[in-house]
């Protein structure tokens, strides 16, 4: 079951779900606006191939961008871009959700995600944007957009993921912290 704004609203009432910072307009029918932060990675053009196995990290393939408040970034057409939400996410253990591009900017030729939009029961962490711009020119983006949606789900039982990511943090993202937090 889809959680519809007034179940939203009730979950964050009574502190089982999470989102900080939390900004009541960006509460829709059946979903949050999440907005990106000032902080995105780009992924390195020089060096070798990338070998694609369980311990590869984003961060060691990437240089990190930081924009200010009131600045912008470009991405290139067919150019992936990481980004990071500004707002913290935390699920209790039954729920889990998704989140999704908004359509005004999928028109303009904006992904916010490529695979990795679903997130576990359980966790707490800064959603990772894969930003890619499909459109035929550069594409700028500013820190505090709504760039997407998330969606809520309840599940059928409760549990509790602990993967690499549950708790990762904006510092995780910079590569100022050790690393995301294990659980």
């Amino acid at each position: 079951m889809i959680l519809s704004k007034e179940q939203i609203l009730e979950e964050l009432e009574s502190g089982r779900l999470l989102i900080d910072p939390f900004d009541p307009s960006l509460v829709g029918a059946a979903s949050v606006d999440l907005t990106v932060s000032r902080y995105f990675r780009r992924l390195s053009l020089h060096g070798g191939p990338i070998d694609v196995r369980q311990e590869a990290d984003y961060r060691d393939y990437s240089e990190l961008v930081e924009v200010a408040e009131d600045g912008c970034i470009e991405v290139n057409p067919r150019e992936t871009i990481l980004g990071i939400t500004r707002e913290q996410v935390g699920l209790p253990d039954n729920l889990c959700g998704w989140f999704e591009g908004r359509s005004r900017f999928a028109r303009l030729g904006l992904l916010v995600h490529i695979s990795a939009g679903f997130m576990q029961p359980g966790t707490r962490n800064n959603q990772v944007l894969e930003i890619s711009n499909m459109a035929p020119r550069p594409l700028r983006l500013f820190p505090g957009t709504p760039l997407c949606q998330f969606i809520f789900q309840r599940t059928a039982g409760n549990t509790r993921h602990q993967g690499r990511y549950t708790r990762q943090t904006i510092d995780d993202f910079r590569g100022t912290s050790a690393g995301p937090a294990k659980t």
